[in-house]
């Protein structure tokens, strides 16, 4: 066990810092040694040389000057000792920070600016003499094990060229604040990017960066071989999906796959696949990343609740979602957990649908199948004033905190108005890593004690159900209705699977009435506005086949 010693030195009595960087370590597997405030160097000089620690943490927050004379005379006695190669580390403002850079003994020195990520690597490594710093593991799952107790912080970038990205991106890289840059592709890209005469030059830029060739996605990833060298992913084509698959993995070494199952298509016009083929195609996608051992979400529940679906619906997607890709043969499903989407949600009812959807989804885990948690603000939530939707992402971000989650997915606080560049995006993680490391200091843990989150929760999982043996019933002939295409299709046709956006969809039904009802999303008859069950309505869908046919 490697020791590490604690204290404010000279007339410094702040020790807020070193106290916490000491907790770290301990949960790293050091053994700390605090020896309090204003320590004076003769007296931290003999604790070295009685207690033997591996490194030493030094803090003082006071004046420049005395700071200089403290560690010159500190580096002098040190010296004289021999006892100068131990590890020494620093801590305090940036003005005395510069001064212990000058005096040129320290290791490591922090000015409070360093993420959570970049002093744990630093303990980490610590332990290895040969290496002043290790890169970080460049494959997910090991990256979450690696950065536990703390989830992986994630944003989207996608500027409206490829240079900008590419500075963005370092600049992003470099502050180490960020775990996974998620490229977001223009439109153009994800439908045509290997058809470049249908590429709309008019449309370049809409929705996310211009990649127009595999180099573009090189240099993406180049920009991230520093800081923290954080791992990439991109968003899945609407075209030519196992061409653009293949191709992310090779550039950017791809840390995971996100694909829908309902759209992607004609349905939702971001591509000219029909739903049956695009069912198809996401169905064979997660099978060719399950059989390269690569990560798998399938992006598809808030797709429902983006567009008005009732709550029930969009639990029951989440573990349709997570069934199909278990049934493609994925060991590791990325779970997304989209919070506030509907925007006029309650907290009460969010966290509870959030935890129906996990209890379902977590009820699928065997020896092979896993599922990791990933949270994230709903951009909807956002408002346009740039100071209220500050307060929003870190509203959004606690309740996600409470759902224990693997991964954080921060949307900028900027995204209700303007597209994030490095500034925002930068900006928008410390706030929510700065949220993370109090959260988990010692918050109170009382979603499980609510009783109205653990009754909605019951009332949405019993729902989810109903659905889905709804569309078990409708494909009673198949030997697996949930993943079979032409069912899932006709699920959606017949409105099994519907939401009130849909309307006027040819590929949808497009009929169902919802609304907000005690906080919550729920089916409601359209003229009456009164509350629907699911029972009811699937049992209206059922008789209405069943006159269709007679």
């Amino acid at each position: 066990m490697k020791k590490i010693l604690g204290a404010a030195i000279g007339n410094c009595i702040h020790v807020a810092g070193i106290l916490n960087f000491l907790d770290l370590a301990k949960n790293e597997g050091f053994l700390p040694v605090f020896l309090g405030p204003a320590i004076s160097v003769n007296d931290l000089v003999e604790f070295i040389k009685k207690e033997n620690p591996d490194i030493i943490a030094i803090g003082y927050r006071l004046s420049e000057n005395t700071c200089k004379k403290l560690l010159l005379n500190l580096r002098d006695i040190l010296q004289k000792e021999n006892i100068l190669k131990k590890t020494y580390v620093f801590g305090g403002t940036p003005s005395t920070c510069k001064i212990a850079k000058e005096i040129g003994i320290f290791k490591k020195i922090f000015d409070g600016t360093q993420s959570i990520s970049e002093i744990i690597s630093f303990l980490r490594n610590s332990f290895y003499k040969e290496k002043t710093e290790t890169i970080p593991p460049n494959n997910l799952i090991e990256r979450i094990k690696y950065k536990e107790p703390f989830p992986l912080i994630r944003h989207h970038i996608g500027l409206t060229t490829v240079k900008e990205t590419v500075k963005a991106v370092k600049e992003i890289s470099k502050s180490k604040i960020l775990d996974i840059v998620s490229i977001a592709p223009d439109q153009v890209a994800q439908e045509s990017f290997f058809n470049p005469k249908k590429q709309k030059t008019e449309m370049t830029g809409a929705g996310g960066v211009p990649v127009r060739e595999e180099e573009d996605f090189i240099k993406i990833y180049q920009a991230t071989r520093c800081g923290n060298y954080p791992l990439l992913r991109c968003y899945s084509g609407t075209n030519d999906v196992f061409k653009w698959a293949e191709m992310l993995v090779k550039t950017i070494n791809n840390a995971w796959c996100a694909v829908p199952i309902f759209w992607y298509n004609q349905m939702d016009k971001r591509g000219t696949r029909t739903l049956l083929q695009s069912i198809k195609e996401s169905q064979l996608l997660m099978k060719w990343h399950a059989e390269r051992n690569i990560p798998v979400e399938v992006n598809e529940s808030h797709q429902w609740s983006l567009r008005r679906a009732p709550d029930s619906m969009a639990v029951a997607i989440a573990y349709l979602a997570a069934y199909n890709a278990k049934k493609m043969g994925v060991k590791c499903y990325i779970s997304q957990y989209m919070l506030n989407t509907p925007a006029q949600i309650s907290s009460v009812m969010d966290l509870a649908k959030m935890l129906a959807k996990i209890e379902l989804i977590e009820g699928l885990h065997d020896d092979i199948f896993q599922s990791y948690r990933q949270v994230r603000p709903g951009l909807l939530s956002f408002p346009v004033d740039l100071d209220a939707a500050k307060g929003q992402l870190c509203f959004s971000i606690i309740s996600g905190l409470m759902l224990k989650p693997h991964i954080v997915h921060v949307v900028s606080y900027c995204e209700g108005q303007y597209a994030a560049g490095s500034k925002e995006i930068i900006e928008s993680c410390k706030m929510v890593e700065h949220l993370i490391r109090k959260y988990l200091d010692d918050f109170p843990d009382t979603i499980l004690l609510d009783k109205r989150i653990q009754q909605q929760k019951e009332k949405l999982e019993n729902e989810a159900k109903i659905i889905l043996e709804a569309i078990k019933k409708l494909g009673e002939n198949y030997q697996d209705p949930l993943i079979e295409p032409n069912v899932l299709e006709k699920a959606v046709k017949i409105g099994i699977l519907d939401a009130p956006d849909l309307m006027g969809n040819k590929f949808a039904k497009g009929q169902i009435s919802t609304a907000i009802v005690n906080g919550s999303c729920v089916s409601i008859e359209p003229k009456s506005g009164k509350q629907l069950s699911e029972e009811e309505r699937i049992k209206k869908i059922f008789l209405n086949l069943k006159w269709i046919k007679t």
